[in-house]
Parts: structure tokens; C-alpha cells; sequence
């Protein structure tokens, strides 16, 4: 997470150079363009670097994995709880060199409407647009790997599934 938050910065001070000092970027880009895409940068980065500083000082569990669901506190655009009832998969995505679980569930926009912060709901909008779901889930920020926290959330949503169905 530490190694993630100093990238974060570097691309906002990279953005602010590509504002400040357009002219001395040798491409063949307008020093427009070269702007935009710094405002653009400083934007998206700093929102990862401020979501990120905040998270390496939460005391607060990242997930916590229950009976009832999921409670995802885990990053920037965390879903809160979501009941295994409106799972109905757990896919995986990835975007760049980054893996997420995608928590596909049945009532998306019910997860959209609850957030009231307008710059998560419009993230949690566009993973929704893109990848089929509001609700994304990086190990990133969490005490486990990727690989292991992707067997656990299947296999506790298969646990559901068939106790659901026995009736238990």
C-alpha cells in the first residue's frame, strides 16, 4: 500500500510538470493536450493517493467475511455490506497490471443510490458500466493475496448457495 501511495504521488507531481512545463516535454503532443492530460492525472492520482493515506491509518477491518456477507471496507469506492442474497457472482478483472474482484450482484443500482460521496458514486458508476458491477475489491489494501482472498470469497459464496438450497 506504501509502494502504491508513493507511485500515486509521483503521478501527480508528473501531472503537475506536464501543466506547469509543457513546453519542455519533448513529444509531439499540443501543450494543450499536455495540460489535460496532467489536470487529468493530478485528478485521478491524487484521489488514489488521498483514499490510499487515509487507508494505511484505518484501524477498521479492510473485509470482514460473515454469515450474512461481505463487509467491504477495503478501498476507495468500498460497497459497505453486501448480503450474499444480491451475489449472484465473483468474477475477476483486470485494469493494467491490477487484479479486482468484480462482486457482481442483482440489484447494482441499489449499491449506486446508497453512496452519498458524488465522486464514488460516479467510480462505482463507471465500474458498473464497464465491468458489469458497482462493487470492486482489490487485495491491495488488504492482508492477504489476491489469490487466496479470491478462493475464500468463492468458496464461503458456494457455502451460501448450497445452504441456501438444503434450506439450512
Amino acid at each position: 500500500m506504501i509502494a502504491s501511495f508513493i507511485g500515486a504521488l509521483v503521478f501527480v507531481i508528473l501531472g503537475a510538470g506536464l501543466i506547469i512545463y509543457p513546453r519542455y516535454v519533448d513529444v509531439d503532443i499540443s501543450p494543450i493536450i499536455l495540460s489535460i492530460t496532467g489536470l487529468i492525472s493530478i485528478l485521478f492520482f491524487g484521489l488514489v493517493a488521498i483514499t490510499l493515506f487515509r487507508k494505511l491509518f484505518d484501524k477498521k477491518a479492510g473485509l470482514i467475511i460473515n454469515k450474512q456477507g461481505i463487509i467491504d471496507n477495503a478501498g476507495g469506492t468500498s460497497a459497505g455490506t453486501i448480503a450474499w442474497d444480491n451475489i449472484i457472482e465473483i468474477k475477476i478483472s483486470k485494469v493494467m497490471s491490477q487484479k479486482f474482484l468484480m462482486i457482481i450482484v442483482n440489484n447494482p443500482q441499489d449499491y449506486i443510490d446508497m453512496e452519498t460521496n458524488i465522486i464514488k458514486k460516479q467510480a462505482m458508476k463507471l465500474n458498473y458500466t464497464n465491468y458489469g458491477s458497482p462493487i470492486t475489491i482489490a487485495s491491495n489494501t488488504l492482508k492477504i493475496n489476491f489469490d487466496n482472498l479470491n478462493s475464500l470469497l468463492q468458496q464461503k459464496l458456494k457455502e451460501h448457495k448450497e445452504n441456501k438450497t438444503v434450506g439450512i
